[in-house]
């Protein structure tokens, strides 16, 4: 899981994905002209950010501000960290909304948390900054951002945010144990599920083959790529597909080779004790398992066995109280931090996925020495997919996560879940029309 999700509630950390439907980013409507952008900062201009982070994600984010205002002298960029955890910014920006001359110029946020905020016309729509030249790129595809990660800032058809601290899922694996029981990575969903059964065969009802971290990105991906289901308000908890998808992973707990991290909240940790083979999570999770991983034991670094992968992470957005230089000033900086070069020294002191393509097809970056997945990410981020921001989506997917957890305890202890099912789609229903 998300490394801040391992620091707020999953509800709140709820990764920042959005939905296929999202319009282009090409869209060039704007309530603001981009004529009136400033062609330069010719004046001492302050810029407040909202953020939350911490350790070395916090440090590089210090660096890279001051090594930013030197290239600027004009820009002075005041850093205001909101608390340790996504659910103190949510709250904090929850409260801004309400007296917007309190909010700061850009704030780092998942989109579904400013779906209001972009309906009542507060943020900035960027698509003129990004087309300027003097504080843009020009174009989009100038900016060397990739598409789907432009789209996954997207609000209704409006390019508000800038892409920034991303991550995707990755399958881990105990190279130790898959080699003692002769089993192949997988690389897609059937293999998943015989490689672990095999694995839990072979250690005699040991060692669990492999699990999900998060149980609503489970859901989501698996109906979308198995079923070509989007997740909205239409999808049918109860339907055909969705009682496939649902039971692919509540059978593998059932009969003992899939784990759900239960008690232990994250999968990480029966891993790093040797009670699970594999299991699938953010990038973050590297970090964990460098640190916890029992020894005599190897970890690997797979892409996720599907065609498609999640999009997580937060999005820096621009609120329009701002003055024109504010604004002005503010891309500028949301444009540097996007830029080749600091992207390679973001990833490389937080573990986070390039949002710049370049950054991110980087040799240098490919062939790091200290993490395994800079080798692997190219190819398993590819084809993304997200959370659509749309009124309830960020509820509806928490709702997800609580019925995925009901059924699979059921499923742990051999009791049916069928019932469980129906409650599930009566519940994700009332949290989709609430």
């Amino acid at each position: 899981m998300n490394f801040y999700k391992k620091l707020s509630l999953v509800g709140v950390a709820a990764l920042c994905l959005l939905g296929l439907s999202a319009c282009s980013n090409n869209n060039n409507s704007s309530s603001s002209n981009s004529t009136k952008i400033p062609n330069k900062i010719t004046k001492k201009t302050t810029i407040n950010f909202w953020y939350s982070l911490t350790g070395t994600s916090q440090t590089a984010l210090q660096k890279l501000t001051k090594d930013f205002e030197k290239e600027n002298p004009n820009i002075t960029v005041k850093l205001q960290s909101q608390g340790g955890n996504y659910s103190d910014l949510q709250s904090k920006l929850v409260s801004g909304l309400q007296s917007p001359k309190d909010l700061p110029t850009i704030t780092q946020a998942y989109p579904g948390w400013l779906y209001n905020a972009a309906k009542n016309n507060m943020l900035v729509n960027l698509t003129p900054y990004v087309n300027n030249k003097n504080v843009g790129w020009g174009s989009y595809k100038a900016s060397g951002i990739k598409k789907a990660l432009w789209d996954g800032a997207n609000i209704g058809g409006k390019q508000y945010g800038v892409p920034f601290n991303k991550s995707v899922e990755v399958l881990f694996y105990n190279k130790t144990l898959l080699d003692r029981y002769n089993v192949k990575v997988p690389t897609n969903m059937s293999e998943l599920a015989s490689a672990s059964a095999k694995i839990y065969r072979g250690s005699h009802h040991k060692v669990r083959g492999a699990g999900f971290d998060a149980l609503n990105n489970y859901y989501m991906m698996q109906m979308k790529e198995t079923y070509g289901k989007d997740f909205n308000k239409n999808l049918n908890f109860a339907a055909k597909d969705s009682v496939k998808a649902i039971n692919y992973y509540a059978n593998g707990v059932k009969a003992g080779y899939f784990m759900q991290a239960g008690t232990q909240k994250y999968m990480s940790t029966p891993f790093d004790n040797g009670q699970v083979a594999m299991f699938i999570g953010s990038t973050a999770n590297e970090a964990y398992l460098k640190q916890g991983l029992k020894k005599g034991y190897t970890y690997g670094v797979a892409a996720r066995p599907s065609s498609m992968n999640v999009q997580q992470g937060t999005d820096i957005y621009m609120f329009k109280k701002a003055s024109a230089m504010q604004k002005a000033a503010a891309f500028k900086y949301l444009k540097f931090l996007t830029s080749k070069s600091s992207q390679l020294y973001w990833a490389k002191q937080t573990g986070y996925m390039p949002v710049n393509t370049a950054a991110l097809n980087d040799s240098a970056y490919q062939e790091a020495k200290n993490s395994k997945i800079p080798a692997i990410l190219s190819k398993t981020s590819k084809n993304l997919y997200f959370l659509p921001v749309t009124k309830n989506a960020i509820t509806a997917y928490d709702q997800v996560n609580t019925n995925m957890q009901t059924i699979l305890a059921k499923a742990s202890k051999g009791q049916s879940w069928t019932s469980d099912i129906k409650t599930g789609k009566s519940k994700l229903d009332s949290a989709w029309n609430q």
